[in-house]
């Protein structure tokens, strides 16, 4: 941090706060309790979009947000990538509510080698033979875990796979991420609130029948949704793309932790073996863009 300049500090502090709070996110998230994923998952929208809202007119620029909305192109892609992030919210709260934790996290330790697949796949980008290592043995220890649990780990495969085609939306949707992110909350709002409205119609609704800490918490889970992109927004321009690759893996190792001490989620042997897996998948995948991002450096040096 000390050979950093004060722009680049501010930047690493901004998303070092951003993978805090998605790491420590479980907490978070069961303290929302008994209030089911659909209702949270309404009210991180609808309160996030007035927020990103205020503090997009804040910085008077609406217009921005009136220029991507008549651009059709740009509105049907953030609808596509709107709904894909409401799933990956919507698997996440319910994965916490319902005890799972632990693949939870598992999910975001997956997802960088699932977007890398997609960089492949779609993107026609190549891989160096270490990175086809690392996703060679992370697929393994998916198989593992499916051949020992009975079944695939499907709340990990959901949130990695809503997430990674979210990252390839929004990285073909060039626009900003403040911006992006307020049009996508505005485009799913209306149905959060239509679904907040019929809760409140048929008397269901956990935000007026328990008092005013769980609707302070609701309504505050807006800003905890959005405070940390804004922030990740701010730091990913202003720190190497490599420390922000390091720094992802935070907040699955935060979330795993808060699984396994907090939460008290049983942690197996066969569990050990799957995610030794992914975590040595991970190690070879991060070390290798590490050596890549110093090598250059290296050579001029010498040079």
């Amino acid at each position: 941090m000390s050979d950093l300049d004060p722009t680049a500090r501010r930047g690493f502090a901004a998303a070092l706060i951003a993978f805090l709070v998605w790491g420590l996110l479980p907490l978070y998230i069961g303290a929302l309790k008994p209030t089911g994923a659909l209702e949270i998952m309404a009210h991180r929208v609808a309160w996030a979009c007035l927020f990103v809202f205020g503090y997009i007119a804040w910085r008077g620029e609406l217009g921005v947000i009136r220029g991507i909305l008549g651009n059709p192109r740009l509105r049907l892609m953030l609808t596509a990538s709107a709904t894909l992030i409401s799933v990956n919210w919507l698997i996440y709260v319910w994965a916490v509510g319902n005890g799972h934790v632990l693949e939870s996290s598992l999910g975001y330790f997956i997802n960088p080698l699932v977007s890398v697949l997609f960089g492949v796949f779609i993107l026609r980008e190549t891989l160096t033979r270490a990175q086809w290592v690392a996703v060679a043995i992370a697929a393994l220890g998916v198989a593992w875990l499916t051949w020992q649990v009975g079944r695939p780990p499907w709340i990990a495969l959901g949130l990695a796979f809503s997430f990674g085609l979210y990252g390839l939306v929004r990285k073909m949707a060039v626009v900003d991420a403040v911006a992006g992110l307020a049009v996508e909350t505005l485009l799913i709002t209306p149905v959060m609130l239509a679904y907040l409205v019929w809760l409140l119609h048929a008397g269901q609704m956990q935000f007026v029948a328990h008092g005013p800490l769980l609707a302070t918490l609701l309504v505050a889970s807006g800003v905890v949704t959005a405070v940390p992109l804004v922030l990740f927004a701010y730091g990913v321009r202003r720190i190497p793309l490599t420390t922000v690759g390091l720094m992802q893996y935070l907040a699955p190792t935060l979330q795993f932790l808060c699984g396994v001490f907090f939460f008290r989620e049983p942690f197996t042997h066969v569990q050990a073996i799957g995610f030794g897996l992914i975590w040595a998948a991970l190690f070879v995948y991060a070390g290798e863009g590490l050596w890549r991002a110093r090598r250059p450096r290296t050579l001029a040096a010498a040079a």
